[in-house]
């Protein structure tokens, strides 16, 4: 698989990388996750699933990998898989995320999953967490979900910690989330501490349903961050469990399925480094695998799809977990 530098971080990643949200829990808010994970709901069933899809990500290449504190078991997942499988660090490049602590319990019901908190206490308890099962292999740490609500961009306490952490050799990035990605994405790229710019890499939100970051995102390629692409398949709105949607995409790229087309799509933005896989089986990662195969002219010109970015963000509120 095409591998590529990670902007300006000294890192290098594959096109094509894995996230593992729907891996490390067994309730998430993609269409169809009951689904994808029947029969493998407890923590053995869904650690071994969790390393099946591993594999086969390693077997084609994928070499960045990105988890969340969050994200309920994942990072022990994957650390147990890094040490089972004698993945050396510089093979894996592995990125996490601190500012959510998943709640739930391991329960599918539960009225809420994850609880959000960007202090400076919660970012010191979560990166030792990180650090203690992730070792060398963590080499990225990103601020899960920054928003000007949170207040986590004015947090000088935070802000000068994490400039600790890049100073030690940690990449240091964020993500962003709801329809003002591109107002924070705009500010990231503005922030020094200590005379250096603080972050390497953002985290956003693309796909051809929810294009509006774009523009913020070619000015941040273009200042020398990496660029990460999650939920490129709009947390399966993309695929052929909508049909609806669906079927206004496949069709356009003969003998690809939508949940490909989409993907394409967002390798082929001249902005995008990486751009995840949510693959929650082995099968839809093989299908996602197929984007690979599509040439950026098969996706130049396909149909705007994308709706007004508050009804988009609406919409994915109303998923439900399952």
């Amino acid at each position: 698989m095409e591998t590529i530098p990670l902007g300006a971080t000294g890192l290098t990643v594959s096109r094509l990388g894995l996230g593992l949200a729907a891996l490390g829990r067994p309730g998430y808010l993609n269409v169809g996750h009951d689904r994808d994970l029947e029969g493998h709901r407890t923590v053995a069933g869904l650690e071994q699933q969790t390393h099946g899809v591993l594999d086969a990500a390693r077997a084609v290449g994928i070499t960045y990998i990105d988890a969340a504190r969050s994200y309920g078991r994942a990072e022990q997942f994957l650390a147990d898989w890094l040490t089972e499988r004698s993945v050396p660090p510089g093979e894996a490049v592995v990125g996490s995320k601190w500012g959510y602590t998943y709640t739930a319990n391991w329960n599918v019901d539960a009225d809420v999953h994850e609880v959000k908190e960007h202090s400076r206490a919660n970012l010191d308890r979560q990166i030792e967490e990180s650090r203690t099962l992730l070792g060398d292999h963590l080499r990225l740490s990103q601020i899960h979900s920054a928003t000007d609500e949170s207040g986590v961009l004015d947090n000088e306490e935070v802000l000068s910690r994490l400039a600790e952490l890049r100073d030690d050799g940690l990449v240091i990035g964020l993500t962003t989330s709801g329809p003002e990605q591109a107002t924070i994405i705009r500010r990231a790229i503005e922030v020094e501490v200590g005379g250096r710019r603080l972050f390497g890499t953002v985290q956003a939100t693309w796909n051809l349903l929810e294009t509006s970051a774009a523009p913020a995102l070619a000015e941040a390629r273009d200042a020398g961050l990496g660029i990460i692409v999650k939920e490129a398949v709009a947390n399966g709105r993309l695929t052929r469990r909508d049909p609806e949607i669906a079927s206004r995409i496949e069709g356009l790229v003969p003998g690809a399925s939508a949940d490909a087309i989409a993907l394409a799509a967002a390798l082929a933005q001249p902005w995008s480094h990486v751009v995840l896989s949510g693959a929650a089986t082995t099968a839809h990662l093989n299908d996602n695998l197929g984007a690979l195969e599509i040439p950026t002219a098969a996706v130049a010109n396909l149909p705007d799809i994308s709706e007004v970015p508050d009804r988009y963000w609406q919409t994915r509120r109303r998923l439900a977990w399952t």
